[in-house]
């Protein structure tokens, strides 16, 4: 019988099992690998694909990988094919600076277009079934900001397979993982990322999951760990995004004092359904698909006479605000503006966009072959996120890499998408920086030694449970998500103002106190997702307080942060990403107190910045 400290000495190999099995310690699982995963989406899988064949790799996941939220994407990639027409990596460049308000890194943005074909075609070797040309080639489609001639005219660039593209992204992933053999733990939630001070220099030593089905905490010991966690969305009521997607490992960094960049700038994706937030692809619009207001008017020809309708998506999303704010809304309330598909014909609807056809059937008992369909903008997407460099390595400050570990997906901010980004380029990121993480981390772990675990690795994970479990408050954890959202979607949505950004955030420290008092209901161990969704909440109410806070600073309008009390761009004073560090106790009752904010130079190279006219 091998004594807690041999177990936990990494040079004491003798003394581990075979992988996925695990050494039990004081009731914590132990397992060794190179290099963990922590979530199994696009980005997570992408690098495991890399990762596997080279290293001893784990995938741990909240979900099982094929319900990752990755399924949800629907329109497109993005990737200058030119299968249809003339395009070239360079207008997809440009197209990504200026879509994202010039607050993009340029070399970040010149790596994803670039890789961007051999992505889509790394896709379609794995069997990927892409829609079809008539010669046989992967046909594209066009999508919001997307240009030709640094924005001369729309261009198809969109790599698609129906309305389902990333669903079909993930199951070909997925495939490819068993096909590999990857270590997959599934519906195991990371909760705490434990970190080593080496010759002082913090490095990952490990992470700590909890086992969905058991109840028990598992210690996962690796040279690297690379976070594809996903977005946070839920902080907002009307969202696009999954239940799940409650930003568990960017509040994990934040937790640890690593810095998150850019939180202010969120998406908010123009066309969900009206009153719910379920996604309708901007693919729609790629083919065809008009906006229009209570008249029939199609208004985007007013604010982007050029490419109207896929203008990208920030702008749109405020031009349909507008339209609702000045009386030109729809149905009996006047507060939704309607999306016109009729004109494309059921073939076309059918074949091209069946997904979205069947939920506008389903959840507004509306038939867009014959009617148009109630729309506003949805919470969508974070392009903020967890520092990295282009080798998606983790930052600790504006230039400092965190050793052995990376982020990459939407947990991560590279920054490849500024303040807004343009539609196909989130799956396009999964795919080019998962691939980069895994290769990355593959390098670093063929030198690097494990680091030594603490005594207790577990203890912070094991203490916050027992602590949740055993609570005998009165609040209810859904009663202050909800006030949580509803607050967000009404003060911290499409546009804002330091009025309601204090408001905001006045609500969020009176819920911080409610949140000492909530109850956990189910005192079980088994499938406990009242205890998980207590945590789940700690998390929201960081990240939306990080968001708010670097909003309420950030006194200009650009990409998708929209400030009324200040209504134009501001180049000399904000042309720069907002770095957030975590400096104090989040209880706090002055966010002052626990929230520094710093600043961090935005790389150019090719654009300089200039006014966005579409």
């Amino acid at each position: 019988m091998v004594s807690d400290a041999e177990a936990r000495d990494p040079g004491n190999s003798a003394s581990w099992t075979p992988e996925g099995t695990g050494q039990v310690i004081d009731g914590v699982h132990y397992h060794q690998f190179d290099i963990v995963i922590v979530g199994a989406g696009g980005a997570g899988m992408r690098a495991a694909i890399e990762a596997g064949p080279h290293a001893k790799t784990a995938v741990i996941s909240k979900l099982y990988p094929t319900r990752s939220h990755t399924g949800a994407a629907q329109g497109g990639m993005a990737a200058a094919l030119a299968n249809v027409e003339e395009d070239n990596w360079e207008w997809h460049t440009f197209d990504t600076v200026k879509g994202g308000d010039y607050l993009v890194d340029q070399d970040a943005a010149e790596i994803l277009a670039k890789e961007a074909i051999d992505a889509v075609i790394d896709l379609e070797n794995m069997g990927l079934p892409f829609n079809r040309t008539p010669e046989g080639k992967i046909d594209q489609r066009r999508f919001g900001g997307h240009t030709r001639d640094h924005g001369k005219a729309p261009v198809r660039r969109a790599c698609y397979a129906a309305d389902r593209t990333g669903h079909m992204i993930l199951q070909t992933l997925f495939q490819n993982c068993v096909k590999l053999g990857i270590n997959f733990f599934n519906e195991y939630y990371v909760l705490d990322l434990v970190m080593t001070e080496v010759d002082g220099v913090k490095k990952p030593s490990g992470v700590v999951a909890y086992e969905l089905s058991t109840g028990e905490l598992h210690v996962f010991q690796a040279k690297a760990v690379i976070f594809a966690t996903g977005g946070f969305g839920k902080i907002y009521k009307t969202t696009s995004n999954a239940h799940t997607l409650t930003g568990d490992g960017v509040g994990i960094v934040w937790r640890k004092g690593l810095p998150l960049e850019d939180m202010e700038f969120f998406q908010f994706h123009p066309t969900g359904l009206a009153g719910l937030g379920i996604l309708l692809t901007e693919g729609a619009r790629g083919e065809g698909a008009i906006l229009r207001n209570a008249s029939g008017e199609r208004f985007m020809e007013r604010y982007a006479p050029t490419i109207k309708d896929l203008a990208p998506r920030d702008i749109v999303a405020r031009c349909m605000v507008q339209e609702v704010a000045e009386g030109r809304g729809a149905g009996p309330h006047k507060d939704y503006v309607l999306l016109d598909c009729t004109h494309l014909g059921a073939e076309v609807l059918e074949t091209k966009l069946p997904d979205i056809t069947e939920f506008a059937r389903t959840y507004l008992g509306v038939d867009p072959v014959v009617e148009p369909v109630p729309v506003m903008p949805t919470a969508h997407y974070a392009m903020g996120g967890i520092p990295t460099n282009v080798r998606a390595e983790v930052l600790s400050d504006n230039t400092t890499v965190v050793p052995g570990l990376y982020a990459a997906g939407e947990c991560a901010c590279v920054s490849v998408h500024g303040s807004n980004r343009l539609g196909t380029n989130s799956l396009l990121d999964i795919n080019v920086f998962g691939k980069r993480a895994g290769n990355n981390a593959v390098e670093y772990v063929k030198t690097a030694e494990f680091v030594p675990l603490p005594d207790d690795p577990a203890r912070e994970i094991r203490e916050l449970v027992q602590r949740l479990s055993t609570s005998d408050g009165t609040e209810r954890i859904a009663s202050i998500r909800r006030e949580l959202q509803e607050e967000m979607d009404k003060n911290a949505q499409v546009f804002r103002t330091d009025e309601s950004l204090a408001q905001v955030t006045e609500t969020i420290h009176g819920l911080r106190e409610r949140y000492k008092n909530i109850v956990v209901q189910d005192k079980g161990k088994r499938f406990n997702t009242d205890l998980l969704e207590a945590i789940e909440l700690g998390f929201l109410l960081d990240l939306a307080e990080v968001v708010v806070y670097s909003a309420r600073n950030r006194k200009e309008s650009r990409g998708g942060h929209m400030r009324d009390d200040y209504p134009k761009r501001d180049d000399e004073n904000y042309m720069k990403h907002t770095m957030a560090y975590l400096t104090g106790d989040p209880h706090s009752a002055d966010a002052g107190d626990h929230i520094r904010l710093d600043t961090k130079p935005v790389v150019v190279t090719n654009y300089q910045p200039m006014e966005r006219k579409y």
